[in-house]
């Protein structure tokens, strides 16, 4: 039986039917930035492998770390035991994360990391002997990720958990940011969110946002004045911020953390998808000595611990892949990929069929005026030798940082030709 045709009765990929499934290219090998089907054909990534391939794929720094730690150590439990890989991670964490985040907690995925800076949230308020403090608030058009947790702060409406909202706990929703990443914030963007957080505060265990770009809940960006003022309500209101670095961390819009466009620091912070390079799955979630102190007051104990946590194998990769960022131009490198991005999409805004062009750090985004046919698009796509997944009405691209600028200019000029056909 061919791969395709037991993948096709067998394998349930994500965000697909089971049983009327859409298509999928069977993968031989990846380098670079390329992905390499069975039949030869080659596609320029612009994707990173779901945003967490930033140096690009199978790169040696990586593939040594990984081989010169699976000859030592694979994997130990991290329950009453450590090890140097873990140690040196949460070190580079602590050194490049805000100041006031000192605490690293190992997760093994960024929906871990979520629903573990959830759960910290929460059970600091019944540690300070506030356990009525056990709701969270977020703003709408946001996505944490896939398990119950964090289904619950993802937009109950646009979001893609609609069906389960029965079944999850209730938490607050302000409005969207309606100030762009270029404009201000005034009073009348920011009513509704403080209207919310001043009338649920006494509730209120954290704020839950992506900071400066909304990810798959609409690939959005926003002021950064705007967070800074979600910063400053939730001092006012003694309430945590949670800042969900998942897909923004490690310079993908810029800075090394979205947080730092407002100058400010959250209570806690999740970090994954880029951390390893994409190369092994690893999560963090960092806190500061207030939430860290808070949970362990009068002996307590967080209630949280993933087999997998602290992963030598994992950790060995995320500390290359950190390297290799540090001692990269990568702030240089990811100005220009903006300044390509903007360039090249800019084409696609004169279609009938967009809606807005917007692009900031390594992310690229066209949203059309309809959702698109994801078969059909793909294989265009897949025609012109790239490899872009949309979704909804978005065609976005996050490639990897080492991409050269011609495969870049390759990449935007697909998307424009492809969307050019969109009816």
């Amino acid at each position: 039986m061919s791969i395709i045709k037991f993948d096709r009765e067998h394998i349930w990929h994500p965000y697909t039917s089971a049983t009327n499934p859409l298509p999928v290219f069977p993968v031989k090998r990846t380098e670079g930035v390329k992905i390499i089907l069975e039949d030869g054909t080659e596609l320029i990534d612009g994707m990173a492998s779901w945003w967490c391939a930033i140096h690009g794929y199978n790169h040696p720094v990586l593939r040594e770390a990984l081989i010169a730690q699976a000859e030592t150590m694979p994997h130990v439990m991290f329950g009453g035991l450590t090890h140097d890989p873990a140690v040196e991670l949460a070190r580079k964490l602590v050194e490049i994360s805000p100041e006031p985040l000192q605490h690293v907690f190992l997760a093994d995925s960024g929906s871990v990391s979520v629903e573990v800076a959830i759960k910290m949230a929460i059970q600091f308020w019944y540690a300070m002997g506030q356990p009525e403090k056990n709701r969270l608030m977020t703003i709408r058009n946001g996505y944490h990720g896939d398990t119950i947790g964090c289904m619950s702060v993802c937009d109950p409406v646009n979001g893609m958990h609609s069906m389960f909202i029965s079944v999850l706990p209730e938490h607050i929703f302000a409005e969207a940011p309606q100030c762009g990443f270029e404009a201000g914030c005034t009073d009348d963007d920011f009513a509704d969110f403080k209207a919310k957080i001043e009338a649920n505060a006494h509730e209120l265990a954290a704020v839950i946002l992506e900071p400066i770009v909304q990810g798959a809940g609409g690939m959005r960006f926003y002021s950064p004045e705007y967070l800074k003022r979600v910063r400053a309500a939730c001092d006012e209101h003694n309430v945590l911020l949670i800042c969900d670095e998942i897909a923004t961390g490690f310079g993908r819009a810029g800075t090394m953390f979205a947080s730092e466009m407002a100058g400010i620091s959250p209570d806690i912070m999740c970090v994954g998808k880029a951390i390893t390079g994409g190369t092994m799955t690893l999560a963090a979630t960092l806190a500061t000595g207030k939430v860290a102190q808070g949970i362990s007051a009068k002996g307590g104990v967080f209630m949280h611990g993933p087999t997998f946590m602290g992963n030598p194998l994992a950790c060995a990769v995320a500390n290359a892949s950190i390297d290799l960022l540090l001692k990269s131009n990568w702030k240089e490198r990811i100005a220009e990929i903006t300044e390509l991005l903007c360039s090249g999409l800019a084409p696609c805004s004169r279609s009938g069929v967009v809606e807005d062009v917007r692009c900031l750090g390594a992310i690229g985004v066209v949203e059309l005026k309809k959702p698109v046919d994801m078969e059909s698009i793909q294989r265009e796509f897949v025609k012109r030798g790239v490899w872009v997944r949309p979704f909804g009405k978005l065609v976005y691209v996050m490639p990897p940082y080492v991409i050269s600028n011609l495969e870049l200019e390759a990449l935007t000029s697909a998307i424009c030709e492809v969307v050019s056909l969109q009816r």
